[in-house]
């Protein structure tokens, strides 16, 4: 059984890895999309929005409220994505860990 020391070890190297995937989830870009790709967001794991791209044909000013609709759709589209990629990048570094059953981390 482990002492005390190894246990605070075991929790600063557990503390740091999730910093370093936190800091790595910033990295990582979804795209969303909407209208058949007529709105793509591309976004961070994080949900940091990086780009908009609308295409040209919805630029009228008779597709205002359809071009919003999209807008929004695509954003949370994006936003699934990145909170997959999210869990799945915390997935990776949390595996290893010696956690008990139904523990979720970061704390």
């Amino acid at each position: 059984m482990p002492n005390l020391d190894d246990i605070m070890k075991m929790a600063q190297d557990a503390q740091a890895e999730l910093q370093k995937a936190q800091n790595a989830l910033d990295s990582i870009e979804v795209e969303g999309v909407s209208g058949g790709g007529l709105v793509k967001i591309r976004a961070s794991a994080k949900g940091r929005i990086i780009a908009v791209d609308i295409d040209e044909s919805l630029l009228a000013p008779s597709e205002k409220q359809m071009v919003e609709d999209l807008v929004a759709a695509a954003i949370n589209d994006a936003r699934s994505k990145a909170d997959a990629a999210a869990n799945q990048e915390m997935q990776k570094v949390t595996s290893g860990l010696p956690l008990p059953p139904g523990f979720k981390m970061p704390f």
